[in-house]
């Protein structure tokens, strides 16, 4: 599918050649909306343009919907009130909350017009929650029955629809909160008149509306199931989380924390206008320059140092790199372990003397290779002396900070993969140079 993207990506930028050409490439309209979304996020701007009045109207809201924020409103800024008005003509209550931070108010209150009395119900009830509660991303599209139904009231139902990702069906009483669940399985051996409240599985889970989206989506590995029902805190059935959000909601996570480590947002669109893709990375080499500078500062205290050994100039990139790949391996494992939820106050010091003692046994024999190395490069046991202990001392430290900085970074309610790597940088050169050029002095001269 790779591969197939990357041909279109291709046809359509070909296609700005000849601007009168509005047929779609071959094989692009067999394409799912999710698909066509990634296409055209893989487009520069005047492309983009050209290939969004190529898409049928009929998949445009699904189209952007499965978009980046970003790229989305690059296309929706094209829009004249015409336009908005076909596109909302017929969102649903999904469709909308998606869409809702990136259009108008007014066209926003147009749709939820337009909308019929259940559909605008769903939406108010989504709106309530919060941008990272699973109460506001319910899917609506799910089997529901009154708790006093029968077999063959469930089995007529299955004749009229079976939603995706379904295996069982939920029971409701008259106000609407969930009593029980079914297994759609058991419904063939039942009998027709056989009460479904008799059906019912004897544990199920649940998730309640107000969980974080990270949290509903572990509750939901663990259930093993094809879907979860979603409930307010009174116990009212909202919806349901699928598989397939839950992996949506998997991908985002980890672009977000990919993107995180360089600053950068996961609705960054790769073709953003200049300027705004400039303001946005400024900040952050704004911060990385001001951490370079300390560890400049940190040099510059010894100037006199590397004035009468030149040899240590020549090492000083060594020490900070070991440290730096040291702690990184540490900080990698443990922004891990804070996101599945593995680490808590009670396992910390026993995971800080672990991976203390894996800097330990590593910083010894690295230290001693790189001591020989270093003596025998500048004919000077002295140096290898030197480096070999400020190897020991900064991978310690990078062992260290790599455990303590996330953790802290997590209890002070900042995310340790947005700012954690440039913290444990600059400790690690701070305290590499420090030590190599302190020992260096004492040692040396």
């Amino acid at each position: 599918m790779t591969d197939e993207i990357s041909q279109h990506i291709d046809q359509l930028i070909r296609q700005e050649d000849t601007p009168d050409d509005t047929s779609l490439p071959e094989g692009l309209d067999d394409l799912e909306p999710d698909q066509i979304a990634l296409l055209l996020e893989s487009l520069p701007l005047d492309a983009r343009h050209h290939a969004w009045q190529q898409v049928p109207q009929e998949v445009q809201a699904d189209v952007l919907v499965a978009m980046r924020s970003e790229a989305r409103e690059s296309l929706l800024r094209l829009f004249d009130s015409e336009a908005l008005d076909q596109l909302t003509a017929d969102l649903d209550a999904e469709n909308l909350i998606e869409l809702a931070e990136s259009l108008p108010e007014e066209v926003v209150d147009i749709a939820l017009a337009r909308m019929d009395q259940r559909q605008r119900h769903y939406y108010e009830q989504t709106a309530s929650y919060e941008e990272n509660q699973i109460g506001r991303y319910v899917d609506h599209d799910l089997l529901i029955l009154p708790n006093n139904s029968r077999v063959r009231d469930a089995l007529r139902l299955l004749k009229r629809q079976v939603p995706e990702y379904t295996e069982h069906l939920w029971l409701i009483d008259r106000d609407g909160r969930l009593t029980g669940v079914v297994a759609l399985a058991t419904l063939f051996k039942a009998c027709e008149q056989q009460m479904l409240v008799e059906l019912c599985s004897d544990e199920f889970g649940v998730l309640e509306a107000t969980l974080g989206l990270k949290d509903a989506t572990d509750r939901f590995e663990l259930a093993s199931v094809a879907a979860l029902p979603v409930v307010s805190d009174e116990g009212i059935l909202l919806g349901r989380m699928t598989q397939r959000l839950a992996m949506e909601i998997l991908h985002e996570t980890y672009e977000s924390q990919l993107m995180a480590t360089a600053g950068l947002d996961e609705e960054e669109d790769l073709f953003a206008p200049v300027m705004r893709s400039s303001r946005r990375r400024a900040t952050w080499l704004g911060i990385n320059l001001l951490t370079a500078f300390l560890a400049s500062w940190a040099i510059g205290l010894f100037e006199g140092t590397l004035q009468e050994v030149v040899a240590l100039a020549v090492l000083m990139p060594v020490v900070a790199s070991m440290g730096g790949i040291a702690g990184s391996q540490t900080l990698t494992l443990i922004i891990r372990g804070l996101a599945l939820g593995q680490i808590t106050t009670a396992n910390v010091m026993p995971l800080l003397k672990k991976e203390l003692s894996v800097g330990g046994l590593n910083g010894v024999l690295w230290a001693v290779v790189i001591g020989i190395v270093a003596s025998i490069w500048f004919d000077s046991a002295a140096i290898g002396l030197v480096i070999g202990m400020a190897i020991v001392i900064n991978i310690a430290a990078a062992a260290l900070s790599g455990v303590l900085i996330p953790v802290l970074l997590e209890k002070l309610k900042i995310d340790p993969a947005l700012s954690g790597s440039v913290i444990l940088t600059t400790v690690t050169d701070v305290v590499g140079f420090v030590a190599f050029l302190g020992l260096g002095t004492l040692i040396l001269i």
